[in-house]
């Protein structure tokens, strides 16, 4: 059977490990396993959203309301800007798809870090597109420009805060960056981590107003899936200039998230003090990931998100350990398949936390 032969040579995205195959596999209790592979909001939902989900759960048979009139409009007040410049996915993800479809065919170029989100590539691949990468592992924008001069790519991303690295783009750079791109390339500012640079690093926050009126050849991209804890019921967003979003609302499925996730979406932008509460709370346990790998001779990217990179060094493979903490129920992951030998960590609750450094250390 004959089938896209883009599909050929693409890899399949690797999930985060779910809890319940360390379950079948090791046969270790679902109470003993944490979860630190997918940067999800270790507090979960606001009970605020988890109400309104239980009230109402008997909607689950109804279509939701296409238009999403609702969340666009609290997602256009949040961020002032008009709710025709928003589209709503299944997650940043299928915004990712919807660009790449709009976008891409198999003569464009797509520029991209030489270490980041992996269905960039993907999706690129899949329109036969040709990925032009950096040989950086944080974002160098000098050579980004000198990149984007050379192949007049077609979409270029940027991620910031980076994943799976945490780095940031300071807003400056980004913005001088911005100045130097040709008006026909797509630049795609994927902010999955944003909420946490408010808090960290308030002067490289990005509001999406500030790109799109001055820069209109970009699209910002958010997520209910980490800050807001809503990575089960995938809900994403982008904001651009009308121009873009009507043409990605043509390749745009109808009906595209459940009215569930639609209602979640709506009740979590009502709840911000739960999402800061959160966000104070990881980098409080963030700082003491970075005294661990100080103590224990451990090099690390300095993150603005609620995860970890450790860089090992010469005599530790990362594989070999994200199973020895697998097999003891610990979920992190590891980035071997990005080419580095290092490994990514969720930061969690305070307990989950010290139980990591328990478990690591002797691993160590």
């Amino acid at each position: 059977m004959n089938f896209n032969r883009h599909l050929e040579n693409i890899e399949v995205y690797e999930a985060g490990k779910p809890i319940e195959l360390v379950v079948r596999e090791f046969g270790v209790a679902p109470e003993n396993i944490i979860k630190m592979a997918s940067n999800e909001n270790p507090f979960g939902m606001s009970p605020r959203v988890a109400e309104a989900i239980a009230k109402n759960s008997y909607k689950g048979y109804l279509y939701p309301d296409d238009s999403m009139y609702e969340l666009k409009d609290a997602l256009a007040k949040k961020y002032s800007v008009d709710s025709s410049e928003i589209i709503i996915g299944a997650g940043s993800d299928q915004v990712l798809e919807f660009i790449s479809r709009a976008k891409l065919n198999s003569s464009s170029k797509v520029l991209m870090n030489g270490v980041t989100f992996a269905m960039y590539s993907i999706y690129t691949e899949q329109m036969g597109a040709e990925i032009v990468k950096t040989d950086s592992v944080e974002h160098d924008l000098k050579q980004f420009q000198t990149l984007a001069e050379e192949h007049n790519p077609d979409i270029i991303f940027l991620c910031t805060p980076n994943n799976p690295t945490g780095d940031i783009i300071e807003k400056d750079n980004l913005l001088n960056f911005l100045e130097t791109v040709d008006k026909n390339s797509l630049v795609v500012v994927d902010g999955a981590y944003m909420e946490y640079v408010k808090y960290s690093s308030p002067d490289s926050y990005i509001e999406p107003k500030d790109l799109i009126e001055k820069y209109p050849n970009t699209i910002y991209l958010g997520t209910f899936s980490k800050a807001f804890g809503l990575g089960g019921m995938r809900v994403g967003y982008g904001v651009a200039k009308k121009e873009i979003i009507e043409n990605l609302y043509k390749v745009r499925p109808p009906f595209n998230i459940t009215t569930l996730s639609l209602l979640s979406a709506i009740e979590a932008l009502k709840d911000m003090e739960f999402v800061e509460n959160s966000i104070e709370s990881n980098f409080s346990e963030m700082r003491r990931f970075e005294e661990f790998a100080d103590e224990n001779g451990l090099d690390y990217i300095k993150s603005s998100t609620n995860f970890i990179t450790l860089l090992l060094p010469d005599g530790y493979n990362s594989s070999n350990l994200s199973d020895k903490l697998l097999r003891v129920g610990i979920i992190i992951r590891d980035l071997k398949g990005y080419g580095l030998n290092a490994i990514r960590i969720t930061i969690g609750k305070p307990e989950e936390n010290s139980r990591f450094f328990e478990v690591f250390k002797k691993i160590l």
